[in-house]
């Protein structure tokens, strides 16, 4: 896989990600393109359309015309990677596709984005059948929806649309928010572990149905401890902390700390023993299957722009939150990205 898949899929079912509209779903159903699980098959699996994919298939195309789909992102950001995923589509793949990309406000209708300024982002380029085709994108905009095209017709099991999420400043700015949220910029830049899962996990959107949608790390032997840092979405005031081990029922960490810092520019953080970090939460017990939320009333108001989560000796967090404000420089920084998308 090439580098950009490392980064969060936008265009992801669990990402809050929706399939708007498709030109066809004769044979199977537009919404399989983007769910979060690997493509599966099961031979000999007939039903009243012919044999059943968990992909997007179209009709054969008897006259002119090609096929197409509209997916929302779940997050808006700037793209810098499409896989197009032709898993088990071996005689009925589409020859070649093409992927357009759009920004629009609010929620348009998809009449409304008929109107709008569609940029190509991956070239007209041929395909094959049963296999991931990897397409960065150079393209240095935001965009909130993109349009996968198959010429003519044919089925795609899965579209991965790997970018940097940017958050809309409106639903940022002057509110108390998830400084720790995917959907709002956050990232896990570290961990000691993810030898079951990957740190990212904890900060997807929604609750995590098992496990698995969590970071979950392997059984340590050797007396030291489990940890991962979180660059937040923008510097902001941490006001509330949520640990939640929903669904760990016998690999929840016994207990978990959380130390921040304001970090910036391109240099790394520096070690845990620099007085520059803070505690944000002390060494504190954690329940199995519970969502602990810690208000942080006796924390200095300083800002912040990484945490680090520090597990006791290892285990699992469905998800962590890190509900605060922006500092005032963090919202001049964040509606300047927003307004000027091809500067850093």
């Amino acid at each position: 896989m090439s580098d950009f898949t490392s980064l969060p899929d936008l265009a992801l079912r669990s990402n809050r990600a929706s399939v708007i509209a498709a030109s066809d779903e004769s044979f199977e159903e537009r919404e399989n393109l983007i769910n979060p699980w690997e493509p599966r098959f099961q031979e000999h699996t007939f039903g009243p359309k012919g044999q059943e994919y968990d992909g997007w298939e179209t009709r054969r195309h008897r006259g002119p015309g090609d096929d197409w789909a509209i997916i929302r992102l779940g997050m808006s950001g700037v793209i810098r990677g499409v896989v197009v995923d032709t898993a088990w589509f071996k005689g009925n793949y589409p020859p070649h596709i093409s992927v357009e990309a759009c920004r629009a406000a609010d929620y348009p209708s998809v009449e409304e984005l008929s109107a709008a300024e569609w940029v190509n982002i991956v070239a007209r380029s041929a395909i094959g059948g049963d296999a991931k085709h990897e397409f960065p994108v150079s393209e240095e905009h935001i965009f909130t929806h993109v349009r996968l095209n198959m010429y003519p017709d044919g089925g795609v099991a899965r579209l991965r649309v790997h970018g940097e999420v940017v958050p809309d400043p409106a639903l940022l700015t002057g509110l108390t928010v998830n400084l720790a949220a995917l959907a709002n910029g956050a990232r896990a830049v570290a961990c000691s572990n993810m030898f079951y899962s990957a740190p990212d996990n904890m900060l997807a959107p929604g609750l995590a149905r098992n496990q698995a949608e969590g970071w979950e790390t392997a059984r340590r032997r050797d007396g030291g401890n489990d940890w991962a840092t979180i660059r937040l979405a923008a510097q902001g005031f941490p006001e509330m902390i949520e640990l939640d081990t929903t669904n760990l029922l016998f690999n929840a960490p016994g207990s978990a700390r959380v130390v921040g810092i304001d970090h910036h520019g391109d240099e790394p953080l520096p070690p845990l023993d620099d007085p520059a970090w803070f505690e944000l939460l002390p060494d504190t017990a954690l329940q199995p299957d519970t969502p602990h939320r810690f208000r942080l009333p006796n924390v200095p108001r300083r800002p912040v722009t990484h945490v680090r989560v520090d597990i006791y000796p290892d285990g699992g967090i469905a998800r962590l939150a890190i509900l605060g404000t922006l500092t005032p420089a963090a919202e001049r920084k964040v509606n300047y990205r927003w307004s000027t998308p091809c500067e850093e």
